[in-house]
Parts: C-alpha cells; structure tokens; sequence
C-alpha cells in the first residue's frame, strides 16, 4: 500500500467524486505477476505481438534485439557475447525494478539454434533457445515422430533436418517452405502453414512440427490440431510455453492448443 495526500483542490469533480483535497489515500500498486525477458533478432516482426497477445494477465514480456541475422549471421557459438550483452542489460534492469524482476531469460532464436548440434556447451544458462524450446515441448507432447515444415530454403531446411535427426527424432514428411528472407517469412499468411501442414498428412506422425519465430503459424494451431487429431508445435508457441512454465504459470492458454495443456515435466525440463 501507499499513503498519497490529495492537496491540489482542482484536480477532483467535486460532484462525481467522495475525494477531498487533505484526504490521505492508501492506494494498492499494480504489480505483474511475473516479468519475463526475450532476446530476438533485430529483423524479427513477430515474437513481440505474439508474447503480448498470449501472455495470461499480469505477465509481462520485455524484448532487447540483437543484430544476428542477413550480413551479420553467425553460428550460434559465435552469437554467445552478443546474447550475453543483452543478458546483461535484462539484469542490471532487474536490480532497479527489485519488486518484479524480470525472472526469466529466453533467446528466441531458432535457425541459428536449429543449427546447433543439440550435446553442444552453449554458456547461457539464463536463456532457453529456441531449438530447446522446441525439444521440450515435443517431449511434453510425447512425440518422436515429427512431421516437419521450416520456412527455409533447402539448404537451411536440410540443417534443421540433421538437428532434429542428431537430437532423436524420427522425420516422417517434411517440407521446406523456400521462402527468401524476413519480408516472405512475415507476409505470408497463416493458411499458407495450414495448407502446408493438411498436405503432409502422415499417420504415423505423434505431432506436426512447423518451425520459425518470424511467421503466422501460430494462427492456425488449432485447426490444424483439429483436422490432423495430432498436436501441432510452432516456434514462438513452444517459447510461450517454455517461458510460462519456467516462472510456474501452469494455467491453459486459449487459442494455443494441447501444448499449452501440459506442465513443465522433469524430461522437458532437462530438455530445455
């Protein structure tokens, strides 16, 4: 609570309001339930209105950018002091506002991370990549078998491929999108992914897997969930996920389908 004295008379409708000038009011301050950082690539249109669409009331998402992607890609090993600058920032941040912190960090990129063997040492325990995410949310889903759509062209799309392979999925079906570049990635819409996905129908699939953080998939989940009978996994769907369930909001969230059903499980959590 906090005590604020009402001097300044003009201020109040005196006809619409029991308030009066000298009057001492406790008023409660409106504290979130939970703040949580996200680390994205400059060039990304989507994680931001994604996280402050779905967030349940009182979580708020903070978001730094860092420049990773066109002619500043690099290998996710190499990306390590630049995430790590923008941990710095979320920290130091979170000493000020000492009544919430921001309490979780993850870094919302996926093709650098896809790209990364999964046994390799990346030394940012404070964030969950995106290619973990994804990892602990199929495990959440229970699913081995993964049907696989990549926004990419071939050659990216073939990297994600030996990811998930090394990382102990079995691929049914597969599909690179071929789209070129962050324009094509954030226009195109959200039936371009549900086509895509109704297309690659397999029924040996656990669950359909459409990966990227820069597209509209995660409009189309639970259709797409609805028609396949399987859970579908998107990318900014999985950090969602991963994010709330870090902090411990356990809690469904509409509109994201059987994923956001399920808790942080000890498998997953190793996963992540």
């Amino acid at each position: 609570m906090t005590l604020f004295r009402l001097d300044d008379a003009s201020k109040f409708d005196r006809g619409k309001s029991t308030v009066r000038p000298g009057m001492s009011i406790a008023y409660e301050p409106i504290l979130p339930r939970a703040r949580i950082g996200f680390i994205i690539p400059s060039s990304n249109r989507m994680v931001e209105p994604h996280m402050q669409r779905f967030m349940p009331a009182g979580v708020v998402p903070h978001f730094t950018r860092i420049r990773m992607t066109n002619q500043h890609k690099a290998p996710l090993v190499e990306l390590i002091p630049r995430i790590s600058a923008a941990n710095a920032e979320f920290r130091a941040e979170a000493v000020v506002s000492a009544r919430r912190p921001v309490t979780s960090f993850m870094a919302a990129i996926t093709r650098c991370s896809v790209s990364t063997p999964p046994d390799i040492e990346v030394p940012v325990h404070w964030s969950t990549m995106t290619s973990h995410f994804e990892s602990a949310s199929n495990s959440a889903a229970c699913a081995k078998r993964l049907v696989f759509i990549s926004e990419t062209e071939q050659d990216d799309h073939d990297r994600k491929l030996a990811y998930l392979r090394e990382a102990g999925y079995e691929i049914v079906a597969d599909k690179a999108a071929g789209l070129e570049g962050t324009d094509a990635y954030c226009t195109m819409p959200p039936r371009l992914w549900y086509d895509t996905a109704l297309a690659l129908r397999n029924p040996a699939a656990d669950a359909y897997f459409i990966s990227c953080a820069n597209i509209h998939s995660i409009d189309v989940i639970e259709d797409l969930e609805r028609d396949l009978g399987k859970p579908v996994v998107t990318s900014n769907q999985a950090a969602i996920w991963c994010a709330l369930r870090t902090v411990g909001f356990n809690e469904a969230i509409p509109g994201l389908g059987i994923l956001l059903k399920h808790g942080l499980g000890a498998k997953a959590a190793v996963a992540a």
